[in-house]
């Protein structure tokens, strides 16, 4: 029997959605599998270029059914812009490989400035393309400068009859090699200040537009390009000023989003492949999965990827129903590409421990997981820039919560209109957030629930008692150690959400939560030890220190599902 928390190829049936996003998505998995794993280890081996998912794609009209706004859909049904049916996609790419989901993801972030942009003509070629199959790419980031766009090289010089010229180059832009469509950030040089931003569309084919390599060692053809006196019509410009600038903070918002999901689906896969060969590997006449430190280290594995997959799940009802007076989803968004991603590093080091030489056998997923997990913390912002992000969330959402209507389970056949008009990237402090303690009162009968409740309540003391001073404020070390403790209570708050609507068995909740109070402990000592920490915070971050409630028979039960999961899926050869 399949386990409910895992995506399974076997038996995976996406019921839930519209036939053709169920057809779709099950084609998806078909095409993969009937690849095989060892194609799909050649490829990701010899870093072929992914022409033919891609043609796959185009034929099937995949993008252009999952990533065209119902605006732009002609009138059919079934084409939208559905985050519930963008996060499925993910993490069946990111189970197959990220090499797959990369292509898919940079696509979604050119298509971003797109979609919010007021110029008719480039959304309909927008559509266009995607209705023949191109990929698209998002030309932000620079060699000199990373992702900071308030210093953008691209130069925009007027050329007199009312368009412009660009010159320069954009470095770390996926699907900058075959891009139908690239939104390029840039600036012009007549103007001064925040009005001389510029978001256009720019097209890899070009003349004037020359790629220069990829700058990974990957199938992934992360490019460098540059533009040499590149013609900008009226008809290519995509915003102007700070509504430029908006654009790209609000696109890497969208994009930002798909990371769980990926990191989800690169577990899964890894963990069948890792509990298969534990349970069969014998030492010393015994099964290794008989080793109580390795059940131990699988069954945390199990469990922290059941909070990914539980956490992402409910994150997407909140990104699906914000709107201008509900923009929740500013704090979850930055916690599923931050959390989500560094929980997913832990997952494979657990099973590697216990699989070690085995992660490294060219003919294994495992190899490649081992690899590419480490990417997604990394994208999209660093881990440090989404914990500052989320920081300023945490008085709020600790201390003064809101009245919100619950936000139901979000699968129905709507279109995510709101995420092309979010409107002006700043008032974060104004953000307000439901009441988080509901969601933990449900739960409070399993102990580690109820143990990390009060550490949870703990910090809502630090925030209001001892939270970092003026001068702490500029102590970003120092801010990062409470940003983890704030992001534990996030995190633990969501997965109740998403459990208590989907029946999750309490034994798994109440053995996540266990791994839970640890981290919190293990977070707090680790603001306990910080140099600039106050005495008074000190003495707060041991008085947070928790032990977990051990019950052997509820872990004994969860390791019952964990070694289900040997022999319960293999890639066909």
């Amino acid at each position: 029997m399949a386990d409910p928390l895992l995506f399974n190829p076997r038996t995976y049936d996406p019921e839930h959605f519209d036939p053709e996003a169920r057809r779709l998505l099950r084609a998806t998995v078909d095409w993969f599998e009937s690849r095989g794993k060892r194609r799909l280890t050649e490829d990701y081996r010899s870093r072929a270029w992914l022409a033919d998912f891609l043609s796959f794609a185009a034929g099937e009209g995949l993008f252009a059914t999952f990533l065209t706004p119902a605006s732009e859909s002609g009138g059919r049904q079934d084409v939208r812009w559905d985050t519930a049916r963008i996060a499925a996609l993910n993490e069946i790419l990111g189970f197959y490989g990220l090499d797959y989901w990369y292509a898919w993801q940079v696509t979604i972030l050119g298509l971003g400035p797109v979609w919010q942009s007021g110029n008719a003509e480039a959304r309909a070629r927008a559509a266009e393309l995607l209705s023949q199959g191109e990929v698209f790419a998002f030309g932000l980031s620079e060699k000199a400068h990373g992702a900071d766009i308030y210093s953008t090289d691209m130069l925009l010089e007027p050329d007199g009859e009312g368009g412009f010229r660009a010159n320069g180059s954009k470095y770390y832009i996926g699907n900058g090699n075959a891009a139908g469509l690239v939104s390029v950030f840039g600036r012009r040089t007549d103007v001064e200040g925040a009005d001389a931003y510029v978001f256009f569309a720019a097209d890899s084919r070009h003349p004037a537009y020359r790629v220069v390599k990829n700058v990974v060692d990957s199938s992934k053809y992360v490019s460098e390009f540059r533009l040499e006196d590149y013609p900008v019509g009226p008809q290519d410009v995509l915003h102007t000023g700070r509504a430029a600038f908006d654009a790209a903070l609000n696109t890497v918002n969208v994009g930002k989003f798909n990371l769980c999901t990926a990191s989800v689906g690169i577990c899964e896969h890894a963990m069948y492949e890792a509990v298969t060969h534990a349970r069969n590997r014998i030492l010393y006449g015994r099964p290794v999965t008989d080793f109580p430190h390795v059940r131990r280290a699988l069954t945390d594995a199990y469990v922290r990827l059941a909070g990914m997959r539980l956490f992402s799940d409910r994150a997407a009802d909140y990104f699906r129903s914000a709107g201008p007076d509900d923009r929740r989803y500013l704090l979850f968004n930055p916690m599923t590409k931050m959390k989500v991603t560094t929980e997913g590093e832990k997952v494979i080091d657990l099973m590697w421990d216990v699989i070690a030489a085995k992660g490294f056998e060219k003919d294994t997923y495992f190899a490649q997981a081992a690899v590419e997990i480490r990417s997604l913390p990394k994208l999209e912002g660093t881990v440090h820039v989404n914990l500052a992000l989320i920081l300023k969330f945490m008085r709020n959402h600790l201390l003064e919560p809101a009245g919100y209507e619950p936000v139901p389970t979000r699968l129905d056949a709507a279109d995510d209109a709101f995420l092309f008009r979010q409107g002006p990237a700043r008032g974060l402090g104004s953000v307000r957030f439901h009441d988080w303690r509901p969601a933990f009162d449900a739960c409070a009968h399993l102990p580690n629930v109820g143990r990390f409740r009060e550490q949870a309540d703990a910090l809502c003391e630090f925030v209001a008692t001892a939270a970092p001073d003026e001068e702490q404020s500029r102590d970003l070390d120092l801010l990062l150690a409470v940003g983890q403790l704030f992001a534990l209570v996030v995190h633990g708050q969501l997965i109740l959400e998403q459990a208590g609507l989907t029946g999750v068995d309490e034994d798994v909740l109440d053995e996540l939560f266990a791994v839970l109070v640890r981290d919190f402990s293990a977070h707090a000592v680790e603001l306990h030890g910080k140099g600039s920490a106050t005495a008074r915070q000190q003495t707060w971050a041991l008085g947070a220190v928790r032990r977990p409630v051990a019950d052997d028979t509820r872990s004994a039960r969860v390791w019952e599902r964990v070694e289900a999961l040997a022999g319960a899926y293999e890639m066909a050869p």
